[in-house]
């Protein structure tokens, strides 16, 4: 393998500053950093999470900022909204010097969906935090997610693995760049969890990742993600989204399909060629990662690399997904 290796890229400026939360601590729904309002109108159980990683602070800017507005006096016109600060933990610990150790504290709250994981004996800081929040996240007839990238990328909508999901997503509007997964191997996420993965429900769950953790406009991809998302779902009207939207529609929406994620299998892998979100390897049969004596090359011309990071990266973690562009 003649192929030069990538260059570690450095940890990208912190210029968000993560909001004081503390103060969101004591919800109204028996569980600590949830907040439920209802609606004059009957209408769909609605459900908002953020810091479902803890390093993710883009999603704690958005819901602080939902929730000075419920301070403000706005209300749900209809239905039922619930609003959750997911890994407080790992949170409590996130450090703008050193940002990425607190993405969690055991493990990553959004591998633990599975029945016989929450039901199961196993037991982990974010496996608690997840049975608190299960009852919120099963009553939803919709979810939006808010997450970031460790890597500086374009934002991107994650659909699950089903097509319902995109479909949802096109209606919504945002972001211009939408991905149907094949799952992770790690571990269910949240928005695949039961019937949001069932092609024949009604029920969406989408997660929308905001652009690189830490950069100021990730900040305002989830704030005009999180308006559109309550006009969509008729809790909040249209001169309340006009006046809160942050973010133009894109002309147009793409969907990327991942076929096959690129997972490490020790701490000795490393990229073959400078990656970048959304980069499109125009050449099947490229060399683009090495682990050991394994070599990945892109399956198929014009790959598009999705969501490429090797910043704390640990076996068993995926480096990259693999898909091409559908529409």
């Amino acid at each position: 393998m003649n192929s030069p290796a990538a260059t570690p890229a450095a940890t990208p400026a912190v210029e968000l500053t993560a909001p004081e939360i503390t103060r969101w601590r004591a919800g109204n729904a028996g569980v600590d950093y949830v907040h439920r309002l209802a609606g004059a109108a009957p209408g769909p159980t609605v459900h908002l999470q953020a810091l479902t990683h803890g390093n993710e602070i883009c999603g704690a800017i958005a819901l602080d900022w939902l929730l000075q507005q419920v301070q403000a006096g706005w209300r749900p016109r209809r239905g039922v909204l619930t609003m959750a600060f997911a890994n407080v933990g790992a949170y409590a610990r996130f450090d703008p010097a050193d940002p990425y150790p607190s993405r969690c504290v055991d493990e990553d709250l959004n591998r633990v969906w599975a029945d016989e994981v929450l039901f199961g004996p196993r037991d982990s800081l974010e496996l608690r935090r997840a049975r608190e929040l299960r009852p919120f996240v099963d009553a939803a007839d919709s979810l939006l997610d808010i997450h970031s990238m460790g890597e500086p990328c374009a934002p991107l909508m994650v659909c699950g693995t089903v097509d319902k999901n995109a479909a949802y997503s096109r209606r919504l509007g945002v972001p211009e760049v939408l991905l149907i997964d094949t799952g992770h191997p790690a571990g269910l996420r949240m928005v695949e969890r039961g019937a949001f993965s069932d092609p024949a429900s009604a029920r969406h769950a989408v997660l929308i990742e905001c652009g690189q953790h830490w950069e100021r406009a990730a900040a305002d991809v989830a704030i005009d993600a999180l308006v559109r998302f309550l006009g969509l779902e008729g809790l909040a009207d249209d001169a309340w989204v006009a006046a809160h939207v942050r973010q133009p529609r894109p002309a147009r929406q793409r969907l990327v399909r991942v076929t096959e994620a690129v997972v490490a299998r020790s701490a000795a892998f490393r990229f073959l060629m400078p990656t970048e979100g959304l980069g499109v390897v125009p050449k099947a049969g490229t060399p683009l990662a090495q682990d050991g004596e394994h070599v990945w090359t892109t399956p198929y011309d014009d790959c598009v690399l999705v969501m490429p990071g090797t910043h704390n990266l640990q076996p068993g973690g995926t480096a990259v997904r693999l898909g091409r562009y559908d529409a």
